[in-house]
């Protein structure tokens, strides 16, 4: 068997003026040392980048070249900006505090202005494939933006996803799970969107809340109602869904970074 050398990892960190988002959006573009930008290119984009270096991504991201010898993908780690809690979520529908509000110009941002700049700069018209990941309110984000655009991104990675995103205060006698979860409500009365696929993970030590009382905190029972929905408009585990329990997992970066070399391993085989 032919030994692939382990690639030397470039990180260059960028900054893009967007208008979009009224202000600097901090970058940083991962890919193995001598890349060749003519050839067929994959992509990763990845919310709350500001967390990669301690995640510790390069590493990953080398010892899967090693692993699949192969050098297409280049990843994108998109740093949040102080206003996170407004710019990720779902766009055009805010949620019950009005949080969420500019995702729609975060998802402009990405196709209008991140996405042309990686374009110029590999000299490339498209990439081949297209993931979009992020953690907790990141990885709400990045599903919304899949969700919406199947046309420029084929996988979705929701880590410990605050699928529990919510038109209505829980606390209000009025709410309900099957009306007010926003995500879920956007998908249930979307229309599937066939290639997508989704990876989800959730760690039983996410949170502690549990407002149903049946034993199973809150990110489970949301996480796994997405995937109930995403179920009924055909998609299947196995074929289009990966579900990643872990029964240590906190809502963190340590076990974002457990669970990061599984969601590569499974963009990366299919």
């Amino acid at each position: 068997m032919q030994t692939v050398n382990r690639p030397v990892m470039e990180i260059d960190n960028i900054s893009l003026t967007s208008s979009f988002l009224g202000r600097e959006v901090l970058v940083d573009l991962y890919y193995p040392r001598g890349l060749n930008p003519s050839g067929e290119l994959d992509l990763l984009l990845i919310n709350d980048g500001q967390n990669m270096e301690e995640m510790g991504l390069a590493d990953m991201l080398a010892d899967q070249w090693v692993r699949k010898g192969i050098q297409s993908w280049f990843t994108v780690a998109v740093h949040a900006g102080t206003a996170r809690k407004m710019e990720y979520g779902v766009a055009g529908i805010p949620d019950y505090l009005e949080r969420g509000a500019l995702a729609g110009h975060y998802t402009s941002f990405i196709l209008s202005e991140l996405l042309p700049y990686l374009y110029d700069r590999l000299g490339i018209s498209h990439f081949r494939q297209s993931a979009f990941a992020g953690f907790s309110l990141g990885g709400l984000s990045a599903l919304d933006i899949c969700w919406n655009h199947p046309d420029l991104f084929k996988y979705a990675g929701i880590f410990s996803g605050s699928l529990w995103w919510r038109s209505l205060d829980q606390k209000d006698p009025a709410y309900h799970d099957q009306l007010h979860r926003i995500m879920h409500q956007v998908i249930r009365h979307g229309h599937a969107k066939p290639g997508l696929k989704f990876f989800f993970q959730c760690g039983n030590q996410d949170e502690t809340m549990d407002r149903n009382n049946n034993g199973i905190i809150d990110s489970i029972d949301d996480t796994l109602d997405m995937i109930a929905e995403l179920e009924r408009k055909g998609y299947m585990r196995g074929r289009d869904i990966e579900y990643l329990e872990m029964s240590d997992g906190k809502h963190d970066v340590p076990t974002w970074g457990r669970a990061m070399p599984v969601f590569l391993e499974w963009i990366g085989r299919r």
